[in-house]
């Protein structure tokens, strides 16, 4: 069994080895036996089940929830070389009708469907008449009540372990908590899965934080730093989306927004443009994402503060699904805390639901107030021990000073005193800054001790430092009145002297950015621009390939295996199919296509004999070889030797190039040549010299080594 799930990995998806826990999964699978997977986005969840779907006799059944994942990991699959298909509402009678043929003829290893799919019609009967392998549950999370993500077409799918109680299931998912996990189980009826847990680390992403102030301008900032990257950046409010997606479209960004109140045609021309890398940008509510399987989305961009760490890891982890670097950064302020507070607040939720949901909302407030590596906070909800400090979170990369701030707490909170705890932010910022506007002045507050006393600070300083004081426990705030300020016993023990503060000193947003760029690397080394410049050509050409056939670029390679040529620059099939994610059926398309691509780079930005491109030399003594150039006009042209020229396409035949060296040497020069060499008894790899001065140095190294390698594949020395 290790060997064919190895050389399937190999053959269909080019790489050459396995992840955490994907060949014990896929044993358990090919056993038969029930089981559940918690793997991260990007963790490889897909092959777990497609592997051993290609293993099995009979068709595997994948139950999926959006449309979209069904036809990218279709499209994906066929471009792979696995016979698979969907059966949703986008198809036709016609078209449903030829996918259930190759159905019931075993044309097929493995049909999505949704669950909405599986429950109509005679969907069950024909599922008994197929040999079905086993159900693979994609997105198993929505089963569950307690998962952030419920959807009750989901609670249908309980049904199929009595229907089929003979049949295996592997239910998967990215996020689920403890209490999620259980109820996952349960409602499939698979208690005694055996259980597979992955670290939810993702290390190549980064992980900011920014003040909730300047939003724009600060995206504007990060998206000109990251030309032609994609991205998502997701908002609070469909109105948001829109706002933001045509003030980065004024500022001639390639910006379009997605939301649920869109016409399902226009999200579907969104999502596509996206997927098909001619949309750079989107900005999007969560309607967007749980779908996609664009594996290059370099950043994703919090606007808002998400309501929950499941939400927003899920989300984070559409970035950098190929394992190159990629950014998230959310924004964050106190007012975003304030809306969530509001929206479960003023929601129709139980009251157990809403302590659920503000319990959730805290944690999450928590990650985006935390003054420890992010990382560690963020794999900790999941109960993913981690007790070292990442090195990839802004917390670790800058760590911020801290300053004595206890005066500035006791003007804050004399103020929230002298006003009889009545005020909210806006008019308490107003009162310390001094500002004599008609809502200060109608309620006299003009007239307080407290007034003006922190005119020195501007009212984006007073309001960060207030959030991180009402954050820190140092007062209270009642939601239910208007988010007034309320004293607490720290507040007070803060205003008598008795207790110390520190707050994190507020940066303002140009020296903010001044850092980031002296902290920004110099100029790139010459090697680099040139891995990027054939990276950036490769890339075009893949997107040419691409929509030709009508599919997205990533179905043609991911951006890692771009990436990995651009800087391996293999120019042979045996160098290309060494690269990960480059299988037998890739290259059989698109192999030959990517060589000629990066020697015509390498032509036009080497000088000739450069050892810039391993292998380069090579394929330009059996281009001229190929063209019915002669061993001695290949030396001539290429100022080598014959000798050299015969040991390159000695090495080009081991390789994998068909090449008849027999025609190289006579039959009578080779005889001589293999009866001497047979004398002495000559091994692979053993010095020629003796063989050369035994044949009275009549034949030179090149004719020797040509007989030998002759010798060899004719079936190996003596």
């Amino acid at each position: 069994m290790a060997s064919d799930k190895k050389e399937a990995l190999k053959k269909y998806f080019g790489y050459d080895s396995f992840r955490e826990h994907q060949a014990e999964i896929i044993d358990t699978v090919m056993r038969g036996n029930d089981c559940f997977v918690l793997m991260p986005t990007g963790g490889g969840k897909s092959i777990c089940f497609q592997i051993p779907a290609i293993l099995k006799e009979g068709l595997t059944v994948v139950i999926s929830p959006l449309i979209a994942l069904m036809k990218d990991q279709v499209e994906a699959l066929t471009g792979n070389g696995v016979p698979a298909a969907f059966l949703n509402s986008t198809l036709s009678a016609s078209e449903q009708d030829q996918i259930i043929r190759r159905a019931q003829t075993g044309d097929l290893k493995l049909l999505y469907i949704a669950p909405e799919r599986l429950f109509s019609g005679n969907t069950f009967e024909l599922l008994k008449e197929w040999n079905v392998s086993f159900f693979a549950i994609d997105e198993s999370h929505c089963i569950s009540s307690w998962g952030h993500d419920f959807r009750p077409e989901y609670r249908l799918l309980s049904s199929l372990k009595i229907r089929f109680p003979q049949v295996p299931v592997i239910a998967l998912t990215a996020t689920a908590d403890r209490v999620t996990r259980r109820d996952i189980l349960k409602q499939l009826k698979i208690e005694g899965a055996q259980t597979f847990l992955t670290s939810f680390d993702r290390p190549n992403l980064s992980l900011s934080v920014l003040p909730g102030r300047k939003r724009l301008q600060q995206i504007q900032d990060f998206i000109n730093k990251r030309q032609n990257q994609s991205g998502i950046i997701y908002c609070l409010s469909r109105k948001s989306t829109e706002s933001v997606a045509g003030s980065l479209k004024n500022a001639g960004l390639k910006a379009e927004y997605y939301h649920a109140g869109l016409p399902a045609d226009k999200r579907s021309k969104v999502q596509e443009a996206f997927l098909r890398d001619d949309l750079q940008i989107i900005v999007a509510t969560i309607a967007f994402g749980m779908g996609i399987d664009k594996s290059n989305v370099r950043w994703v961009i919090h606007y808002n503060l998400p309501s929950n760490v499941e939400s927003f890891y899920q989300e984070i982890g559409r970035a950098g699904r190929d394992g190159l670097p990629s950014d998230t950064v959310l924004f964050y302020s106190y007012m975003d805390i304030m809306t969530r507070q509001d929206m479960i607040n003023n929601s129709d939720q139980s009251s157990e639901q809403k302590e659920l949901l503000h319990a959730k909302l805290n944690r999450m407030k928590q990650y985006a107030e935390t003054d420890i590596c992010r990382r560690r906070v963020l794999l900790n909800y999941f109960n993913d021990s981690f007790d070292r400090d990442c090195g990839n979170c802004d917390v670790c990369k800058n760590p911020r000073s801290r300053f004595d701030a206890t005066v500035l707490a006791q003007k804050a909170l004399s103020g929230i005193a002298r006003t009889d705890q009545k005020v909210a932010m806006g008019m308490l910022v107003d009162i310390l800054r001094g500002s004599k506007n008609r809502n200060v002045l109608q309620h006299g507050y003009e007239r307080l001790p407290t007034f003006g006393v922190g005119s020195e600070l501007k009212g984006e300083e007073w309001t960060e430092y207030i959030g991180q004081l009402l954050n820190s426990g140092a007062m209270d705030i009642a939601y239910d009145e208007a988010h007034s300020f309320k004293l607490n016993a720290v507040s007070r023990q803060i205003l008598k002297g008795e207790r110390k503060v520190e707050l994190v000193k507020f940066i303002p947003l140009n020296e903010r950015k001044a850092r980031e760029e002296e902290l920004a690397p110099r100029e790139k080394p010459k090697k680099e621009i040139i891995r990027d410049a054939l990276f950036d050509r490769l890339r075009t050409l893949r997107k040419q390939l691409a929509d030709s056939l009508g599919v997205p670029p990533y179905v043609v390679f991911s951006d890692a295996t771009i990436s990995e040529m651009a800087q391996q620059k293999p120019v042979s099939e045996m160098q290309m199919k060494s690269i990960s994610g480059v299988g037998a059926e890739k290259f059989r398309r698109y192999g030959e296509t990517f060589i000629n691509e990066i020697l015509d780079f390498a032509r036009e930005n080497f000088k000739p004999g450069t050892r810039a491109v391993a292998g380069m030399t090579f394929i330009e003594t059996l281009n001229l070889f190929k063209s019915g150039s002669s061993i001695q006009s290949i030396a001539e042209q290429r100022g080598l030797s014959t000798t050299t020229v015969i040991s390159h396409l000695i090495k080009l035949e081991e390789e994998g190039h068909e090449l008849d060296l027999e025609s190289l040497v006579d039959e009578q020069t080779y005889q001589t040549i293999i009866k001497a060499a047979e004398e002495i008894q000559v091994r692979k790899n053993d010095p020629l010299k003796p063989l050369f001065e035994l044949l009275n140095e009549k034949f030179d190294y090149g004719q020797i080594r040509l007989a030998l390698a002759i010798l060899e594949k004719k079936g190996g020395f003596f």
